[in-house]
This record gives C-alpha cells, sequence and structure tokens, in this order.
C-alpha cells in the first residue's frame, strides 16, 4: 500500500501560535485554563490536557478571578477583555492576527455606520467562536447569516457592509454577496469585504491536486473543525472516495477493499502528529 502525507496540509499559523502559547505556559506554571477548547480537535485537546491545559465554557469563566486564561486562535468578543481586568484575570491573548484584523475592521465599520443606520451583515456559522467575537466588536447587533434562508434579515434600504468568517468557502461568500447585492435598493451602498483566511483558502488548489493522486484519501479532522467540513467537501469533491475521521478508531477496514494508493491529509486545526499515526495504522494493517 502507498501511503503519503499532504505535506502543505494541518496546523496554520494561528493555531500553532496558540498551542505555542499554551505550551510554554503550562512549562511554567504546569496549569492553564483555556477558553473554550484550544483547537477544534478532540486528540489535540486531550493530549494538552494531560499537560495540564483545562478548557473551560464561557459560563465558568465568568465565574473565574485572580488566575491565568488563554484566549484561543478564534478571538473573544470584549465583554471577555473587560471581565478579566475586573478580576484580575491575565489573559494570555493568543487571537490570531487575522481574526484580530477583521475584529477591527468590524468594529470601525459599525461605529462608522451608527449614524446611517447601517447594518454589519456576517456570513459564518451561529454560534462559532469566531463569530461570537465578531459580533461582539458590534454590541451584538450585526445580522449572522448562515445561507440563503437568513438574507430576508437584511433590510435592503440601509446601508449594508458585509464580511465573511475567515474558515467559509470563498465560492459560498461570493454566492452571497451576488445574492444580497441583486436584492438591495441601487440607491443604496453596500461593501463586500472578502474576510476569509488565505491560510486556508489557498490550501485549495494543492488539495485537489493532492486528492486526484491516489485511490482514496483519508481526511483527519476534528467534528467541530468548519475548515475541516470545508476542506473535506473539496477532497470529496475531486475524490469521492474520500472519507474524513477524526481518529484511527473511525477507520472502516472495508474501505481499503481495492485501494491501492491512500492520500492523508488535515485541517489547519489538525496536528501532524495525528495524521502520522492515521499512516502508520494504514501501513501496518494492509
Amino acid at each position: 500500500m502507498i501511503v503519503e502525507i499532504d505535506k502543505k496540509s494541518g496546523f496554520c499559523f494561528g493555531v500553532i501560535n496558540a498551542i505555542r502559547e499554551a505550551e510554554n505556559e503550562l512549562d511554567n506554571a504546569g496549569k492553564l485554563y483555556s477558553l473554550g477548547d484550544i483547537v477544534h480537535n478532540g486528540k489535540e485537546v486531550e493530549r494538552l490536557e494531560k499537560r495540564g491545559l483545562k478548557s473551560i465554557s464561557k459560563e465558568e469563566y465568568f465565574t473565574l478571578k485572580d488566575c491565568k486564561v488563554l484566549i484561543r486562535a478564534h478571538g473573544e468578543p470584549p465583554e471577555t477583555y473587560e471581565y478579566a481586568r475586573q478580576n484580575n484575570i491575565e489573559l494570555i491573548d493568543a487571537t490570531c492576527p487575522v481574526v484580530l484584523t477583521l475584529q477591527e475592521k468590524v468594529k470601525r465599520s459599525y461605529e462608522a455606520k451608527i449614524d446611517q443606520q447601517g447594518q454589519v451583515v456576517i456570513f459564518g456559522k451561529k454560534g462559532h467562536a469566531e463569530i461570537d467575537g465578531l459580533n461582539g466588536q458590534t454590541n451584538n447587533n450585526a445580522i449572522v447569516i448562515e445561507g440563503i434562508a437568513d438574507i430576508d434579515k437584511i433590510d435592503t434600504n440601509r446601508p449594508v457592509s458585509l464580511y465573511s468568517q475567515t474558515t467559509k468557502r470563498i465560492e459560498d461568500f461570493n454566492g452571497i454577496a451576488g445574492l444580497i447585492k441583486s436584492k438591495m435598493n441601487p440607491e443604496v451602498p453596500i461593501e463586500i469585504k472578502d474576510t476569509i483566511c488565505r491560510q486556508v483558502s489557498n490550501r485549495v488548489p494543492n488539495l485537489k491536486n493532492f486528492a486526484k493522486n491516489y485511490d482514496m484519501v483519508l481526511f483527519v479532522a476534528g467534528k467541530k473543525s468548519s475548515n475541516g467540513q470545508y476542506l473535506f467537501s473539496i477532497c470529496k469533491e475531486e475524490n469521492p472516495k474520500s472519507q474524513i475521521i477524526s481518529s484511527i478508531d473511525e477507520i472502516d477496514s472495508q474501505w481499503f477493499s481495492g485501494i491501492n494508493s491512500v492520500g492523508i491529509s488535515g485541517a489547519t486545526s489538525t496536528p501532524n502528529w495525528l495524521m502520522e499515526e492515521v499512516a502508520d495504522w494504514v501501513k501496518s494493517n494492509f
């Protein structure tokens, strides 16, 4: 069996930075809170938990005092920082620079359009940590749209500034943007801001080529990973025999009937060690 790992897959720089910050603190103190899972990959979370990292919910966070808390790459709304200031919580801020820049853009856009009764519209997944952080820049007044069905929430007679969650598909964003523009009153201004992270989208051409080269692709991603679902959809389009797994426990031996080559790729939240574990499993069993 030919088994190869996609060398251009795995952690993006935002995740690498967050994990490095966590490991540095764990080396020094042996314990650290993370506001939410540090990365949308259960196996990597388990690894860091064994070293002393404890994931906490937003509800748990708002009961803490006098401690250290990591803000993961997805970012947080202003209320999180204000609570820390009032309760002697030292924040280790690992917000991804791309997300941080987007937060600042959304905030400026919201403040600039208050007098015009403008609307900040964000294309993304409701309840996703990044979306919560972005919405917080607007005092939670942004309109979050997940798809075509949500477009009716937009007042077509008021100015619109459209942004995107960084991990969405460019094709989907462009489609939504075009539809919103077509429904707007032509006399009302609309700003369309492509804020999709190129760390994700730039992997698409390589992934398309990679997927074509193997009889089957095992795409490794956490179940909560938005970019994992996106990149796997690209993989599946190019190679219908692609399978998405979060660990070796989910591999089905029946998938390998008639298979002579396997490619292994992963999301920007997938650690290299986990892809190597999958590769070793395939090599050992086939």
